[in-house]
């Protein structure tokens, strides 16, 4: 029989104390940029009701991507144009009017962006979008990791460079929440309320360091002021029940009852189709009620503990000490890895950030010291492992992006 998972998450640095004076990861440091009191957030407005937070220019972001920074992004580093797109008054603007053709001897088939292009769209009164920006820029790739350990879901980051007097999306919803940061110049936003689009929430112009936070459903809109605006959204994709009944209905596929062809009159009289659905609900009620929790609850896990992109800084240099580990090597966990252990009967299955390891199950006693522990000294894995086997484990861990050699140790 399998058992419950053991997870934990490292953090960066020690704890901070709170307005209460009790002691909170480091990370949630990046959570009260964006929303100020985290107590207030997660009780009044967390998927209940846009917050905006007003700095007045006191904060700034420029730490994650400054305007300099988009502007660089744009001009110099060759953005793959599935990442930048732009859009005018809420229309798409063709790819084409922006990218040009690979160059004759390049092994890509992708248009390539073009710097002086998308300045002439932009002097037109076009947005530039940049997407994905938590993939390849690093300090949001860190402050992306930050606020998934706050909030528990995943993140993504675009950035939208907006003209002077431009509007760059029309009323809309989002499918998921987000925070907007604003990064430079300002912004006149438009949030209405969920349940009734008539009814304007925030008529406010955000100005640069300010943090909006809009649940989904709720309609919005943006323009930027007599300057030009930059800000990022920083969108939230929240795991959700429905990710639970997915994997219900994936394990009820399995099952032969539920395989069965339908009659052939369920396609042609509503009476029997309604009684062949009734009949297969209780089949359902019926297997629901003996269902493997444990079988399935490891599965929801791939969706929820193993989606991260992992952040393995200095993994080359990490490689190249391997041969270098003996007992007394300190090693720590890296920021922000995360580890579940599914014990199985025969084999333990390993979460990793974006990876499943499956291990003996003899594996379990030093995992658990390892999941468990955010420092340790190969020796203190004796316990449980023969001295060679735990350098075996320390070292496939190190290759897994899980830990790390402490050179300062």
């Amino acid at each position: 029989m399998a058992t419950q998972p053991t997870t934990r998450t490292a953090t960066p640095t020690a704890p901070t104390p709170n307005e209460e004076g009790s002691a909170r990861p480091a990370h949630f440091q990046s959570l009260v940029r964006c929303v100020g009191d985290i107590e207030s957030f997660f009780d009044k407005h967390w998927n209940e009701a846009p917050l905006l937070r007003q700095t007045h220019g006191d904060e700034a972001f420029d730490d994650l991507a400054s305007f300099d920074d988009l502007d660089h992004m744009v001009a110099s580093i060759g953005v793959h144009a599935s990442n930048l797109r732009m859009v005018k008054s809420g229309q798409a603007i063709p790819m084409t009017a922006y990218t040009v053709p690979p160059a004759k001897k390049s092994r890509s088939l992708e248009r390539q962006v073009s710097g002086p292009l998308v300045y002439e769209r932009f002097d037109e009164g076009a947005s530039i979008v940049l997407e994905s920006l938590h993939r390849y820029w690093l300090p949001l790739t860190d402050f992306c990791r930050d606020l998934e350990l706050s909030l528990g879901h995943r993140l993504q980051v675009n950035a939208y460079i907006t003209p002077p007097g431009s509007q760059g999306f029309d009323v809309h919803r989002d499918t998921h929440d987000v925070f907007v940061l604003q990064v430079s110049g300002s912004k006149h936003w438009l949030v209405y309320a969920r349940d009734d689009p008539e009814l304007l929430l925030i008529d406010e112009e955000i100005e640069r360091g300010s943090a909006l936070y809009v649940p989904k459903g709720f309609p919005h809109a943006a323009s930027a002021g007599s300057q030009a605006s930059a800000h990022l959204t920083v969108g939230i994709l929240t795991h959700d029940s429905t990710d639970i009944v997915r994997e219900i209905a994936k394990l009820a596929e399995e099952e032969a009852v539920f395989s069965e062809r339908l009659p052939r009159d369920a396609t042609t009289s509503p009476e029997a189709l309604r009684a062949t659905v009734q009949s297969h609900v209780e089949d359902l009620r019926a297997w629901l009620d003996g269902i493997d929790v444990d079988r399935l609850t490891q599965r929801v896990a791939r969706r929820t503990m193993s989606t991260s992109q992992p952040i393995v800084r200095g993994q080359l240099g990490q490689l190249a000490r391997l041969d270098d580990l003996d007992e007394q090597t300190l090693i720590v966990r890296r920021w922000g890895a995360t580890c579940a252990l599914f014990p199985g009967q025969e084999s333990l299955r390993v979460l990793l950030s974006e990876r499943e390891l499956e291990m003996p199950l003899a594996a379990k006693p030093a995992m658990g010291e390892i999941a468990n522990r955010e420092r340790f000294r190969v020796r203190d894995l004796h316990q449980h492992l023969t001295p060679e086997s735990a350098l075996v484990l320390v070292k496939r861990l190190i290759r897994e992006g899980l830990l790390q050699v402490d050179v300062d140790g």
